[in-house]
């Protein structure tokens, strides 16, 4: 199909010699010419049909003459750009040339038409509306692909805020992996050092039994050295267990008085307090939302660490108070809803030095050695879980001989859900 196919025009007129003649004038050119008699039977045409490239119309015409039907084509948006050319007798009046460019005219033709001069005319307009046709295309193209575009760039950006995302997890989990193996390495440590050394003693003491080398009085000893080394091994194993298994079995969030929690880990330490003598001092706690298991526990360990770690010639005393306070980062800040407390618990113990505050948190790790004092360093490390878990946070500062401060972050009130397992 040629271009030319492609270029419609409407004739209007309302005597058919005229019709058949611009037809003829135009068909060597290869025009589509569709033709109206009127300007009613024009508009009639347009309501179905509006990819015209040109029309021609007669001024002079009965019922509706061009200049009204000129007007009531433009009240149409898709036909505002179908340039009109009339068709007139009247060469000399100016009050109807400026009439017929009022309602929209592009040209005028004046009777008796000049064939060469239609011919001229109207390619002269077809070619207008070719090459507006063109940039129309040439537009939507580039419409199309500005839009292309400017999805392949929000792709892109998402894309790589995606990978940046990914990054960022990766990171952390490289990081989560790095603090696991850390803790398998000290896991593989305490089961190959610290529970061979008192299966070690319970197999020695049992052979020196069992070979009867000794009397009834060191065979009772040795029992009892057996028996020592069990209740370690016990401990050990426990102690493990509970740190590998633990998870939030507490039930939800709930609002608690931190002095009964207090008061409840002191019920169980109470042998404990009177065997050191020692003198627990309590300050007004306040009451925020907390799982009542867990924080008792920690406030059962911070104690039972007091007592334990004690200098030999001075009774532990032991002052727990708190403190109102800001967050202390924005990452904490964006999970808390209201005030932020801190709870001290302050020993008069043996202390450690401030280098080692990062790795007393560390599970499985001790800055004493057991034969010193009993435990196996897991405590602090579950504390530190704990605490995690209520969004808040646990840190400590000391001096040899001169005692501890534990310090506990703690929100009065939990804007976010948190993790209910501690162990991921």
């Amino acid at each position: 199909m040629q271009e030319q196919d492609l270029i419609k025009i409407l004739v209007v007129d309302d005597r058919l010699d005229n019709l058949l003649s611009i037809e003829s004038i135009l068909e060597r050119e290869s025009y589509t010419i569709v033709k109206a008699n009127s300007g009613r039977a024009a508009l009639k045409i347009l309501l179905k049909e509006f990819d015209f490239s040109l029309i021609l119309m007669d001024v002079q015409m009965p019922d509706m003459n061009g200049f009204e039907t000129a007007a009531l084509i433009y009240q149409r948006d898709k036909l505002k750009e179908i340039p009109i050319i009339f068709i007139t007798a009247h060469s000399h009046e100016e009050e109807a040339i400026f009439k017929g460019y009022k309602v929209g005219a592009v040209d005028f033709i004046y009777k008796p038409i000049n064939p060469e001069l239609l011919r001229v005319k109207v390619g002269l307009f077809v070619e207008l509306y070719r090459k507006t046709q063109s940039l129309i295309a040439q537009e939507q193209k580039l419409l199309t692909a500005n839009a292309s575009l400017q999805r392949e760039i929000e792709e892109r950006e998402a894309s790589e805020l995606k990978v940046r995302e990914l990054n960022r997890q990766l990171l952390q989990n490289n990081i989560h992996l790095k603090a696991v193996n850390e803790e398998l390495d000290r896991f593989a440590y305490i089961a190959s050092h610290d529970l061979q050394e008192p299966l070690r003693k319970i197999r020695v003491f049992s052979d020196i039994i069992l070979q009867k080398k000794s009397n009834t009085g060191d065979v009772d000893k040795y029992v009892q050295k057996i028996t020592n080394a069990t209740i370690r091994m016990q401990q050990l194993v426990s102690d493990l267990l509970r740190f590998s298994r633990h998870s939030i079995q507490g039930g939800d969030f709930t609002l608690c008085d931190l002095n009964d929690l207090v008061k409840d880990a002191l019920t169980e330490l109470e042998i404990k307090v009177q065997q050191t003598s020692a003198t627990i001092r309590i300050d007004k706690l306040p009451s925020i939302h907390v799982i009542p298991t867990l924080m008792r526990q920690v406030f059962y360990n911070l104690i039972s660490n007091a007592l334990k770690f004690r200098r030999k010639e001075i009774a532990p005393d032991v002052h727990i108070y708190a403190e109102i306070a800001a967050a202390p980062d924005q990452q904490l800040r964006e999970k808390v809803d209201g005030p932020y407390y801190k709870i001290f618990v302050v020993d008069n113990g043996i202390g450690f030095e401030s280098q080692y505050i990062d790795d007393i948190f560390v599970v499985f790790k001790r800055l004493h050695s057991y034969h010193e004092i009993e435990g196996t360093g897991i405590g602090l490390s579950i504390c530190k879980k704990i605490m995690e878990q209520h969004s808040g946070f646990i840190t400590a500062t000391s001096v040899i001989d001169s005692g501890s401060t534990f310090i506990i972050g703690i929100p009065e009130k939990q804007l976010v859900p948190v993790n209910m397992t501690l162990m991921e």
